[in-house]
């Protein structure tokens, strides 16, 4: 199994637009696409991105697939439009909160 980490801070403004989207919007779609999300994060204090989240896919494979298909390029493109800072690397998966 692989992971999908990635971080971002919503644009100021526009926190409800972005919680919406990503609940009605991204999080089903990722589930629709094979991925499964294990890690959400929002940072309190400190030099962090704001939102960190770790999504699990079962090889690096599918993961490549499903992050150059045209639904994941639109999905992220919403994304993009309602954060700041946006970072993603693929780990192998270790079970609990990774970096």
């Amino acid at each position: 199994m692989v992971k999908l980490l990635m971080g971002w801070n919503i644009i100021p403004g526009q926190e409800s637009e972005y919680f919406e989207f990503f609940t009605q919007e991204f999080e089903p779609a990722l589930s629709d696409l094979g991925l499964r999300a294990t890690d959400m994060w929002l940072t309190a204090y400190g030099d962090w991105p704001q939102i960190l989240t770790g999504i699990v896919a079962e090889d690096l494979e599918t993961v490549r697939r499903i992050l150059a298909s045209d639904r994941w390029k639109r999905l992220k493109k919403r994304l993009l439009e309602l954060v700041t800072d946006y970072q993603q690397k693929i780990i192998p998966a270790s079970g609990g909160f990774q970096l």
